[in-house]
């Protein structure tokens, strides 16, 4: 790139909405201008359910991310999640004339539409078609086909979509604000642009971003996306759960799970805790972190049981990466590698610069992912608008085409 863009990301979730904007450089280095949030409301389990509250949330972001960056914002790259997101895996065939033999260009776009043509629910729309591999004659991993000598082109394609309406929601009350949405993109699709290196992709390694509302996870086996999905459970429902059980209010069961709780059972030493707020109550370490791994637990169990049915997790040769504000829960990780029986690792993020600790930071890997997809887009498309390309996703996600 011959200068500097400046790319804006946003992720409107259950515990915050979060702005961040981005600058890339010519050499292709990113810094972070500026950060915007506010705390979610009108958002449950990540689809927006009150998009005037979350239209009021996400002004006083933008305020805030212009301020800090000193940037106007007109354009955003969006998160999505949410449970009606899912995934499949196509894989498209075409025969090479015998005439031609040598696959070209064209063979190449029918191979890719015929993978990425897969009856839909009607109610859902494409997300992402995201390129797995090519096979030319059954010989796999081959980077681009063309000019080569062949008989069969097959293309294998991950599949990501969901329910076109509340996707529709989500832009519409960007729009409203009024901010133009560049791209949406499912939100741990853009986590792994920070938290997993090239070594990570190829190497096995599977991404779970733990929210407030949702946990979404992304698999990668020799540098492809093999599965993907949202689990409508994250750190909200364990605090509602020791609210419930303690018969605690909210506020005070948040701070008994961030201050003494833990996911884990192991090692545990049970002894009395103060609740605060209420004096000379106390509540019990070992029910706390019961109720705690109970929930962790079943979140956990949800994603593993799929990628255990289709044999992902002996490839992970990178272990676990666990990202997203309730990942900072003591235990997470020791029960992680006790479900899956896999290494938890810290995260292998490209450097960046900018505001201090900002990419440490778990909370932040969706919405600054999403500037390095934006990055990543803009490379690969260098003679097309980024706009172009999501006129052309909104043309088939609203009107349900291929």
């Amino acid at each position: 790139m011959a200068a500097s863009n400046i790319y804006v990301g946003l992720e409107i979730g259950t515990s915050k909405v979060c702005m961040v904007v981005g600058e890339v450089r010519s050499d292709g280095a990113i810094k972070i201008l500026g950060v915007g949030q506010h705390p979610s409301a009108g958002v449950r389990k990540g689809e927006i359910v009150d998009p005037e509250t979350v239209q009021t949330c996400l002004h006083d972001a933008l305020m805030r991310a212009e301020e800090r960056s000193n940037v106007e914002v007109n354009t955003v790259f969006l998160a999505v999640t949410g449970s009606h997101v899912q995934s499949l895996n196509n894989r498209g065939t075409i025969r090479v004339a015998d005439e031609q033999m040598e696959i070209t260009p064209e063979d190449l776009e029918e191979v890719k539409k015929i993978a990425r043509d897969v009856p839909l629910p009607k109610e859902n729309g494409y997300i992402h078609s995201i390129i797995q591999h090519y096979y030319v004659d059954g010989k796999d991993k081959i980077p681009n086909p063309v000019g080569m000598l062949g008989q069969k082109l097959e293309a294998d394609y991950h599949i990501i979509h969901g329910v076109k309406t509340r996707i529709q929601n989500a832009i519409k009350c960007v729009r409203e604000v009024p901010l133009e949405v560049e791209d949406i993109v499912f939100s741990p699709v853009a986590a792994a642009q920070v938290v997993l290196n090239r070594e990570a992709k190829n190497e096995g390694a599977l991404l779970i971003d733990i929210g407030g509302g949702t946990s979404d996870y992304i698999c990668f086996i020799d540098g492809a996306v093999v599965a993907s999905g949202c689990v409508p459970i994250g750190g909200d429902h364990i605090t509602n759960d020791i609210a419930l059980v303690l018969k605690i209010p909210l506020a005070r069961a948040e701070k008994l799970k961030v201050n003494h709780g833990s996911a884990s059972l192991k090692g545990m030493i049970d002894v009395e805790i103060p609740v605060e707020g209420e004096s000379g109550r106390k509540v019990s370490q070992e029910l706390l972190n019961q109720i705690m791994n109970a929930r962790v637990t079943e979140l956990l169990s949800v994603i593993h049981e799929p990628l255990a049915k289709a044999g992902y997790l002996s490839r992970l040769g990178k272990g676990i990466f666990l990202t997203g504000g309730s990942s900072l829960m003591r235990g997470i990780s020791d029960l992680t590698e006790e479900i899956f029986g896999i290494p938890v690792q810290k995260s292998g993020a490209a450097a960046m610069s900018g505001p201090s600790a900002l990419f440490e930071n778990p909370q932040y890997a969706t919405p600054v992912g999403l500037i390095r997809y934006a990055q990543l887009l803009d490379e690969q498309k260098p003679k097309r608008g980024p706009l172009s390309k999501l006129g052309e996703k909104l043309e088939k996600f609203f009107g349900g085409g291929k």
